[in-house]
C-alpha cells in the first residue's frame, strides 16, 4: 500500500505498509515504512553507514518441526532481511537492529507473541547482530514508522483490537514443540520503557 505525503523541504515521501508475510529494503531517504502488529514480530534493521535499512513483519518463529522457506516465519524473514540489505551495500558487522511486537493479543494466539520475541532477540545475537533497541510484549497493538537510511523509528500504541489486521497462524505452537522454547519477557522488554521515537 503507498501513500504520499510532503516534508518539510517540499520533498515527497512515499510510505509503504508492509504486511504480513513481508519484507522490504531500500537505499532511499524520502521512503518511510509502516506495519502494525499484534502478536507479529517486525524486525527494523539498518547499516547506518551505507544509509540502507529494511523491515520485516513475521507470524512465527517456525513452521512446526521443519524450516520451510516462507517469510511468515521469523528464521527465514529476517534471513531474507540480511541478505537484501548486504545487497544494497550494507556491511554485515555494522548493521542494527530494533524488534517490535510479540503482544499477547488473544487466548486463541497462546504463546505465539511472546515466542516471537525470544526467537528473535536470540537470532540476532547467534547473527552476532546488535539489537540497539526493542519494545517487546505487553496486550497493547502496535503502529511502527521506520526510515529506512536513517534508522529512526516511531511507535505508537493503539487501544482499539478492530485497528489489528487478523493473525491466524496455520501452526498451533505449543510448549516444546519444534524447535521453539517459551519464555516469559524479562523487563527489558517493558513496552512502558519505551518513548515514541527510536533513533
Amino acid at each position: 500500500m503507498l501513500d504520499r505525503e510532503t516534508s518539510r523541504d517540499d520533498v515527497a515521501v512515499q510510505t509503504i505498509h508492509v504486511m504480513q508475510g513481508a519484507y522490504v529494503a531500500s537505499d532511499d531517504p524520502n521512503i518511510v515504512y509502516t506495519t502494525i502488529l499484534g502478536s507479529c514480530v517486525c524486525t527494523c534493521m539498518c547499516d547506518p553507514i551505507a544509509r540502507v535499512g529494511g523491515i520485516n513483519h513475521f507470524l512465527l518463529p517456525y513452521a512446526g518441526v521443519t524450516k520451510v522457506e516462507n517469510l511468515r516465519y521469523g528464521y527465514h524473514a529476517i534471513e531474507i532481511l540480511i541478505n537484501s540489505l548486504l545487497k544494497l551495500g550494507a556491511n554485515r558487522h555494522r548493521l542494527e537492529a530494533k524488534l517490535f511486537g510479540g503482544g499477547s493479543m488473544t487466548l486463541q494466539l497462546g504463546a505465539v507473541g511472546p515466542a516471537n520475541a525470544v526467537f528473535a532477540q536470540k537470532y540476532l545475537r547467534d547473527e552476532s547482530i546488535n539489537c540497539v533497541a526493542r519494545s517487546l510484549g505487553g496486550t497493547r497493538a502496535r503502529k511502527i514508522r521506520f526510515h529506512p537510511t536513517s534508522g529512526r523509528v516511531q511507535q505508537m500504541f493503539l487501544t482499539e483490537i478492530e485497528q489489528l489486521p487478523p493473525e491466524s497462524p496455520r501452526v498451533r505452537l505449543r510448549r516444546g514443540a519444534g524447535e521453539v522454547t517459551y519464555f516469559d519477557c524479562d523487563a527489558n522488554s517493558d513496552p512502558a520503557a519505551f518513548g515514541k521515537e527510536m533513533r
